[in-house]
């Protein structure tokens, strides 16, 4: 989503941004703000809503936190964007408010709105407000008591794929059936290895096959699994999630 994307950004380039929207669903009622100082600089707020109201509610009660932020951070210059055609032309007064519920909201608005210097109120598609979207949706599944705050939310960022995490890489170059391998091919043990390592390896080579110098595990339905290092592993799991066998359920791929 782009948030700085708007026409007559050069015009106000000295004016705060806020955008806002609420949620409501069966897991509860959410509203999230977002705050865009000139220099792009985002500042989030988010309050789960612990009493009954209508969608168009919620709406005003995010509308009225980010312009509650906004004042606190004494901005005088404001720019207010949302999704919802109701809200936005009630507050820009070229709608009538009949419903009993929002006239309060409306009247409190308006007079929060004479502290700033300039504000205005503008519609924007939903398409462009996912972000505050997705963070009001995100409030309003958390179960909180009426004076608890959020549970911090962790973000992270992944530069490669998950099932790259379960690879382990192997340890001086050797793949981890190195001494399997040789204990099948040569009868040798690795060094320093105890009486109790001895039998443990013996025990486990009857698992293995080694045919030509390829080495496989018997599974428990007697198919022969191919043993591979780190690296074989790694491109073997690219190449099933990319698709070059089919899906990665399909039974050749897996096998």
């Amino acid at each position: 989503m782009a948030l700085f994307e708007e026409e007559g950004e050069d015009e106000d380039k000295d004016k705060w941004i806020l955008w806002f929207d609420g949620v409501s669903n069966v897991l509860g009622h959410g509203i999230e703000t977002v705050l865009v100082s000139p220099d792009k600089q985002c500042l989030p707020f988010t309050t789960r809503l612990c009493f009954n109201c209508t969608n168009n509610m919620v709406e005003y009660e995010a509308c009225t936190l980010g312009i509650q932020a906004a004042i606190d951070f004494r901005v005088k210059l404001l720019k207010v964007y949302d999704d919802s055609t109701l809200v936005i032309h009630q507050l820009k007064g070229e709608w009538e408010t009949r419903d009993h519920k929002l006239i309060p909201y409306q009247a409190f608005i308006k007079e929060l709105m004479e502290i700033f210097d300039d504000i205005s109120f503008h519609h924007i598609p939903r398409e462009k407000n996912q972000m505050v979207d997705a963070l009001a949706t995100l409030s309003s599944m958390f179960k909180i008591g009426p004076h608890g705050d959020l549970s911090c939310i962790d973000i992270k960022c992944h530069i490669k794929p998950a099932h790259f995490c379960f690879i382990e890489k192997d340890e001086d170059d050797k793949p981890w059936y190195f001494d399997i391998k040789r204990y099948i091919k040569d009868k040798d043990y690795p060094p320093e290895a105890s009486n109790n390592d001895k039998r443990t390896l013996r025990r486990l080579t009857t698992s293995f096959l080694l045919s030509e110098d390829v080495l496989y595990k018997r599974n428990n339905d007697m198919v022969l699994l191919q043993c591979v290092n780190a690296n074989e592993a790694e491109q073997i799991l690219t190449e099933v999630h990319e698709g070059s066998f089919g899906t990665h359920s399909n039974g050749h791929a897996m096998a």
